[in-house]
C-alpha cells in the first residue's frame, strides 16, 4: 500500500483532518484497525508541513528491545559499554528537525513506557553514558491498532501517556465505511501490480468487482491490495473472474482477522478459543453469503444447517445479507 487514494466522504473527511494536522506542530495519535493506513497518514501529515524537509524515522515499537530500548532511542556515547568504541546517535536523533513516527505504540513494555513519557514530558534525553542532556525538536506520531482507552482499562498501558500522545486524534476509517473506495483502489492497485510486474494490463468482470464490493475487508487497504496481487498472478486472461476473486477474498478473512488479532501469553485459553471461533465463523459465513449472494435459505441448504440458526449466527457478527444481493 504505497498511495493514500478514494473519494468517499469519510476517506475526504479524513485527508481533510490530515492536512489541518500538519499544520500544528503537536503530537498526533493514529488510531485504526489493521491495514487502514496508519503509516501513510503519518507520512502524509509530516510531508504536509514546515517539517517535510527533514526525516521521517518510523520505528516499530513492537521491536524495541527491552532493555535497549534507552540505547535504541537516544542512543549512547563512546565507551558507555565495553563495545561502544564510538558514540552512536539514537532515533531520537535521526529525527532532528523531523517526525519520530511510533508505530504498534501499545507494544511498548511497562518500562520503555516510562522511557517515552519521561521523554515527552520536557522533550529532553541523555544518551546512554552522557552527562548532559539534550534537547529534541523532533514531532512525535504515534499510531496503534488496539484501542488505548481499553489498554488503560486493563492496565496494560499507562493512562498518563495516552494523554501525551493523544494530544491530536486521528481515526483511520475501515474499508468498509468508505463506500466507492474498494472500486477505485481495485482498479488502481490492478494498473500498479501490472506495471511492476511488467505484465499485461488486466481488468475486472462485473461479478468480480461485485465480489470486491461486498466483502468486508477485515484487512482493510492491505488485504485488497494483496488480493488483487494474487487474482493477477492466477488469471491468464485479461479478464478476472468472480469465482477467482471469491475463493481469494474468502481464504483472506481468517488471515487477515487473525492478522489483526494479537495472540500471546497474556490471553488466557478460554479467551483465545473464543477468539479462534469469532474468527472461523465470521469468515465462513462471509464466504457463504459471496457464494449464495445473501440468499440465506440457499446458504443454509449449503451448509447444512437450519435456517433460523444460521440467521442467528449472521445476526450475532452483525452480516447484513442485502450487502451481497447482485443488483438488477
Amino acid at each position: 500500500m504505497t498511495v493514500m487514494l478514494g473519494q468517499s466522504s469519510a476517506f475526504l473527511r479524513l485527508r481533510e483532518q490530515l492536512r489541518r494536522y500538519a499544520e500544528c506542530d503537536i503530537q498526533v495519535l493514529i488510531e485504526g484497525e489493521t491495514g487502514t493506513g496508519k503509516e501513510l497518514a503519518a507520512r502524509e501529515i509530516h510531508y504536509a508541513s514546515a517539517r517535510s524537509g527533514r526525516p521521517f524515522v518510523p520505528v516499530n515499537c513492537g521491536a524495541l528491545p527491552d532493555n535497549l530500548i534507552e540505547n535504541e532511542l537516544f542512543g549512547h556515547e563512546r565507551g558507555a559499554y565495553t563495545d561502544a568504541r564510538c558514540a552512536q546517535p539514537g532515533l531520537i536523533d535521526h529525527a532532528r528537525g523531523g517526525t519520530l513516527f511510533l508505530d504498534e505504540v501499545d507494544t511498548l513494555s511497562s518500562k520503555a513506557q516510562v522511557t517515552l513519557l519521561r521523554f515527552l514530558e520536557n522533550n529532553e534525553y541523555r544518551p546512554v553514558g552522557g552527562g548532559s542532556a539534550r534537547v529534541s525538536n523532533a514531532r512525535v506520531i504515534a499510531a496503534t491498532n488496539s484501542c488505548l482507552d481499553e489498554e488503560v482499562a486493563a492496565g496494560r498501558f499507562r493512562r498518563d501517556l495516552q494523554y501525551r500522545l493523544n494530544a491530536l486524534n486521528v481515526r483511520m476509517p475501515p474499508l468498509r465505511e468508505r463506500t466507492g473506495d474498494v472500486e477505485l483502489l481495485a482498479a488502481h492497485f490492478l494498473e500498479i501490480i501490472a506495471h511492476r510486474l511488467d505484465g499485461p494490463a488486466k481488468r475486472w468482470s462485473a461479478e468480480a468487482m461485485h465480489v470486491l464490493c461486498v466483502h468486508a475487508w477485515p484487512g482493510n487497504v492491505r488485504e485488497l491490495e494483496n488480493v488483487v496481487l494474487r487474482a493477477y498472478m492466477q488469471t491468464d486472461d485479461d479478464v478476472i473472474d468472480g469465482r477467482a476473486v471469491e475463493e481469494l477474498a474468502c481464504a483472506g478473512v481468517i488471515a487477515a482477522s487473525e492478522d489483526g488479532q494479537r495472540l500471546d501469553g497474556d490471553v488466557g485459553y478460554h479467551a483465545a478459543r473464543h477468539q479462534a471461533i469469532h474468527v472461523f465463523e465470521q469468515g465462513y459465513l462471509l464466504g457463504l453469503m459471496v457464494r449464495t449472494q445473501g440468499n440465506v435459505t440457499a446458504a443454509a441448504r449449503l451448509s447444512g444447517t437450519e435456517r433460523r440458526q444460521l440467521g442467528k449466527l449472521l445476526k450475532k457478527h452483525g452480516i447484513d445479507t442485502r450487502r451481497f444481493r447482485t443488483q438488477p
